[in-house]
């Protein structure tokens, strides 16, 4: 795991990591499957937890040694699934009808978490919403053509394939030209300064306009360092209840209109006062709506933007919706897993790790832009991507599938919400100088007003 973190650390900052400068605990048995995914898990907390500890130095402060424990680091990586609502489930994460499917010639997977998806599934392939109909109607059609079906009419789909059909398709060598956090300039600007706090991120604007779980993990992470998080939706928009709680703690959350000029307006007043902007919507979604990077470095020089994709900025798939287990069935994880465990079947990792490691890679990204803009000024751009991600953790080698038996319940809290009371996994990342922590619990979508 040191060896992973090493990489990363030069990879993000183009430092070398000093050495004691971080204490990795734990063995990596504690997640099952061939994939590294407990050593991505621990470095990529690590990367983030030392981003920050930078950040208090930058303000003369200590940080100490940063410490990360590889069951903890499991732990945070199962956060969605470990949440609790007033002792019991929250809800359910997948649709009803998304999931697995043997086609004629493979296997296919479906994303219809919500509606529109669901809908694009069902007018792509000509059924109605239920399992067995979307089964029948797959089996009797190559893989191929589900998963262009599906796409053409706007949805989220992919069928298995190899990693070396992967390695060999388009969008695969485009993801392999590309690197996995790009921190380039937008713009010039003055150095800037840090706000007096006594955390890494205190006095440090976030506006975030993110989905699902990578980018808002990402705000999660910001948040527990002492960043102001503006999480910023629509109220028309799908949210799916145990990703909201889980990824909101620490955050205030308000509704703006983007298909209005008011909407918009108000929403360029947000960006002139933030310090960052990290979004998750498609490459040039809200370029067409006039806020893309360069806008954006416009409205607010010295800006940190930052930018999460499925399948990488550039490529035939860059536009392309996508998801974790979409990724993972396109690039071959999900293949190698079941060869691995003798089935044909996909065998998917055993947590959302794409998702995962970005976000929290995607947070020590942005730390270190801040970083440049406090020694250097400048705007930033920071994007990765899942499939970025899922190349490093490829490049991670690999371990024995087998997995020792993990409780993770002394790593579990009580919180009080509005949702009602919440038991989350305590935020992961030990950092002596200003203890990481969440100071609310994730609020009601839209119960915040959008100002600073």
């Amino acid at each position: 795991m040191r060896d992973a973190l090493t990489g990363l650390w030069h990879t993000l900052t183009g430092d070398t990591l000093a050495p004691g400068a971080a204490e990795l605990t734990g063995e990596e048995n504690v997640l099952p499957g061939p994939f590294r995914v407990a050593a991505a898990a621990t470095s990529s907390i690590a990367a983030a937890t030392l981003s920050a500890a930078e950040m208090l130095r930058l303000r003369g402060i200590e940080p100490g040694v940063v410490g990360i424990d590889t069951r903890h680091a499991a732990a945070a990586f199962h956060s969605e699934r470990l949440l609790r609502l007033d002792g019991g489930t929250p809800g359910e994460v997948w649709g009803p009808i998304a999931g697995d499917y043997r086609a004629a010639d493979g296997w296919v997977r479906l994303h219809a978490n919500t509606r529109r998806h669901e809908s694009a599934v069902c007018w792509g392939l000509g059924v109605p919403a239920t399992r067995e109909a979307v089964a029948k109607t797959v089996a009797a059609k190559r893989a191929h053509e589900v998963e262009s079906a599906v796409v053409t009419a706007g949805g989220a789909a992919a069928l298995l394939r190899s990693r070396e059909d992967w390695l060999a398709h388009p969008q695969g060598q485009a993801v392999a030209t590309l690197p996995m956090v790009e921190l380039t300039p937008l713009g010039e600007a003055p150095p800037r300064r840090l706000f007096d706090s006594d955390r890494p991120l205190g006095g440090v604007r976030v506006l975030e306009l993110t989905h699902v779980i990578a980018g808002p993990v990402a705000g999660r992470v910001l948040a527990a360092h002492g960043a102001n998080v503006l999480h910023v939706g629509a109220a028309h928009l799908p949210r799916i209840a145990p990703l909201t709680m889980d990824t909101g703690m620490g955050k205030r959350s308000a509704f703006v209109a983007l298909d209005t000029e008011g909407g918009r307006a108000k929403l360029r007043k947000l960006i002139a006062r933030a310090d960052v902007v990290l979004q998750s919507f498609r490459p040039e979604s809200l370029a067409r709506k006039g806020f893309g990077p360069q806008d954006m470095a416009e409205l607010r020089p010295g800006l940190v933007v930052a930018d999460l994709s499925a399948y990488g900025w550039d490529g035939p798939w860059a536009r392309r919706r996508g998801f974790d287990s979409l990724v993972q069935m396109a690039s071959g994880i999900a293949h190698e897993g079941a060869e691995v465990a003798g089935t044909d079947e996909p065998r998917p990792l055993p947590v959302q790790a794409l998702d995962h490691a970005t976000g929290w890679l995607t947070a020590a990204g942005i730390m270190t832009a801040l970083r440049r803009t406090v020694t250097d000024g400048g705007t930033w751009h920071v994007r990765l991507s899942l499939a970025g991600t899922g190349r490093w953790l490829d490049s991670l080698g690999r371990k024995d599938s087998a997995a020792a038996e993990v409780s993770y319940d002394d790593l579990l809290e009580d919180v009080g919400s509005g949702f009602g009371r919440l038991t989350r996994v305590r935020m992961a990342g030990v950092l002596p100088g200003s203890p990481p922590q969440w100071t609310d619990a994730a609020p009601l979508p839209g119960s915040g007003t959008p100002t600073w």
